[in-house]
């Protein structure tokens, strides 16, 4: 996780919502399979586009009040947001290819 930042309900606002520039969140859960297969992809994703995306991690049962507020039903869910409105919404396991055909035209 070294270029990932952890984001907790108590600093989601300043560290998402008020920031400025593409950062892409991973709600995800420590039982969940499918989360630990992707998380891999997201840190190659946060490595190589480091500069232009910042990468966070939200763990949904610690954090629950920011996974209901941006309805998270299902994990894992990745929202990008661009100077803090969401602008895309990835749900469940999918290929690096395919994650960054949806993250690449958001990043400047």
């Amino acid at each position: 996780m070294a270029n990932t930042m952890v984001v907790t309900d108590g600093d989601f606002e300043a560290k998402v919502e008020k920031a400025q520039g593409v950062i892409l969140i991973d709600f995800w859960a420590e039982w969940c399979g499918p989360c630990k297969m992707i998380a891999p992809i997201v840190e190659q994703i946060a490595a190589e586009h480091s500069g232009k995306l910042t990468v966070g991690k939200l763990d949904v049962d610690s954090n629950t009040h920011t996974a209901m507020k941006y309805g998270v039903m299902s994990i894992p869910t990745l929202i990008l947001f661009k100077d803090g409105q969401p602008v895309e919404r990835l749900v469940g396991y999918m290929p690096k290819e395919r994650l960054l055909a949806k993250i690449k035209p958001h990043l400047n």
